[in-house]
């Protein structure tokens, strides 16, 4: 199979981070995350069983979030016997940090155990996220901790030495088992990743100490603290967030931020040194998401209604319980193709397109997916088994059903983060959906006063003002544009830049070190107010300042 063109974005805005993959200028992959996001997977806390469940064989604990997480028997983990004695230790006496390989092993709880045996309310824990808040639900945990690097997990409690499958030569994996069980101290387990593949041994050695020190350091750090609290998290949430999707193959990865790469091409020089000049940094105005067409993507994917190939198109609804895909063939017709024909084209090419929004939209859970109906028992089967191929590079562990007497298809996939919901619909902005808006061909003055507000109230001398492009293009049409008039009144500092995740009548404002500036206030709305207003009301409410942060 021909290698497609795969390119990573890396979109770093004071807020969020987002991260794009593209594959041959397609979308097929966005993440999301808070650049301050807490209880992310892989996070450790110090946390306080507040109630036992025995009726779900469960614990709701304590970690600091508005619900309480869930903690199942499952989760202990067989060494929690172990992980119990070491934890009383290290609790008991502050003074010096435990070491695992003094604790005497104990024999694994039973997998058939009742939580009641081994908790009680009011016991102290150190746990980790497994799965990030959903929805009502509170945070998942488990007491089977892992530290993760770039080329290994450290296991605490564990003592097996686990080799990536993905690594197929044997004289590798012989190699990498006997280096790691030479240097791994007692006590600890070890998955060897398949990034380590042909790792200098001195790689090797320096992570597995880093992993070790952050397990001495968290241990400590316990021993000073009180439940709930944060004991651990990774050093750089960019890179721990593009650690699982990164392909030394990528052809480029670009950042626009000047921090961010270089955490991530640091990242890069370590898992593949002679790859470290594909990750580029982006330095123009426009949103790097706009140039790279990577926002209008975004618009055409994430709504209700999805269109692909010939005039089809999905309907796809999220529930509480269940996400439900509808599978519609819309105007399309062949007049050369029989209905049976045309169903199992418009499902395969439907097919493509359902894969692509489960790891688009990160959707997990079941998924119910209503098909064209077939007649033809072997295109139902030709239909499972396309799914299941294109399916098979999917990295979120899944199951697919054959379709049921009804047509319909169901999936399960993996759920560790909420679904990707992405609102494509544009509230106005001059009205906040109350109906009447000011006049659109009064906007560019209202901008005008926006910069002499800028300019001359707040003395902001360099910012960056972003408005929808064909608002943009109306502002810098012509030789004597609007835009050589504003540059020539409030000074060269000020930029103005397309942006196309922006509706009609909407701006915003960053200063030169990409903080945003709020300038929202009640004339933006005053139209909404009040149809019989005076003039001289409007005018006075446009005046008034005092609402402007």
């Amino acid at each position: 199979m021909e290698q497609l063109k795969s390119e990573l974005f890396v979109d770093v805005q004071p807020k969020e981070i987002s991260i794009a993959l593209l594959e041959d200028s397609r979308l097929v992959s966005l993440q999301k995350e808070s650049r301050n996001v807490v209880y992310a997977v892989g996070d450790l806390y110090l946390a306080k069983v507040k109630k036992i469940m025995p009726g779900l064989n469960a614990a709701f604990v304590d970690v600091g979030y508005e619900k309480d997480a869930f903690l199942h028997y499952l989760d202990l983990g067989p060494q929690f016997s172990t992980y119990s004695e070491l934890l009383k230790k290290a609790l008991d006496d502050t003074a010096t940090v435990p070491e695992i390989a003094a604790i005497e092993r104990r024999p694994d709880i039973p997998k058939q155990g009742k939580i009641a045996d081994v908790l009680q309310p009011g016991q102290k824990l150190l746990v980790q996220i497994a799965k990030e808040p959903i929805s009502t639900k509170g945070p998942r945990l488990t007491t089977e901790l892992s530290l993760t690097g770039r080329f290994m997990v450290l296991i605490p409690f564990g003592n097996k030495i686990s080799i990536s499958q993905k690594i197929k030569s044997s004289e590798e994996k012989a190699r990498l088992r006997h280096l790691i069980s030479s240097i791994k101290p007692e006590g600890f387990g070890v998955i060897v990743r398949t990034s380590a593949e042909g790792k200098r041994v001195a790689e090797l050695i320096g992570e597995l100490r880093s992993l070790l020190d952050a397990w001495k350091s968290s241990v400590a750090k316990m021993q000073i603290s009180q439940p709930p609290a944060l004991i651990y998290e990774e050093d750089s949430r960019a890179v721990s967030i593009i650690r699982d999707i990164f392909n030394p193959s990528f052809e480029a990865v670009y950042v626009n931020n000047a921090e961010i790469f270089e955490q991530i091409q640091a990242y890069v020089a370590l898992i593949a040194p002679d790859r470290k000049d594909i990750v580029k940094l982006y330095t123009k105005d426009v949103p790097m998401f706009d140039t790279f067409n990577i926002t209008r993507q975004i618009k055409s994917a994430f709504g209700k209604t999805v269109s692909f190939k010939s005039g089809a198109y999905l309907i796809i609804e999220h529930t509480e319980a269940l996400h439900v895909i509808d599978v519609n063939s819309g105007n399309r017709s062949k007049a050369s193709q029989d209905q049976e024909s045309n169903a199992l084209d418009v499902n395969l090419r439907a097919a493509d397109e359902i894969a692509r929004q489960l790891r688009l939209r990160d959707m997990g859970g079941i998924i119910v997916v209503d098909f064209i109906d077939m007649a033809q028992s072997e295109h139902r089967q030709q239909l499972l088994d396309h799914m299941r191929d294109i399916m098979a590079k999917d990295r979120a562990r899944h199951n697919i059903l054959p379709l049921s007497k009804f047509g319909l298809m169901q999936i399960t996939r993996q759920r560790v983060r909420p679904a990707l919901d992405i609102t494509t619909e544009e509230s106005c902005p001059s009205c906040f959906g109350k109906g009447e808006v000011q006049p659109s061909l009064l906007f560019t003055d209202k901008l005008e006063e926006k910069l002499e507000y800028l300019t001359q109230n707040l003395e902001v001398k360099k910012f960056t003002m972003y408005i929808h492009p064909y608002v943009e293009a109306y502002v810098k049409k012509g030789v004597f544009s609007l835009y050589g008039k504003w540059r020539r009144r409030f000074g060269r500092g000020v930029k103005i830049v397309p942006d196309e995740s922006l509706a009609y009548l909407q701006y915003k404002v960053l200063d030169a070190e990409g903080r945003e500036i709020y300038l929202h206030e009640e004339s933006d709305m005053s139209s909404a107010h009040s149809k019989n207003a005076t003039r001289s009301d409007r005018n006075s409410e446009e005046s008034t300042p005092a609402t402007e942060n």
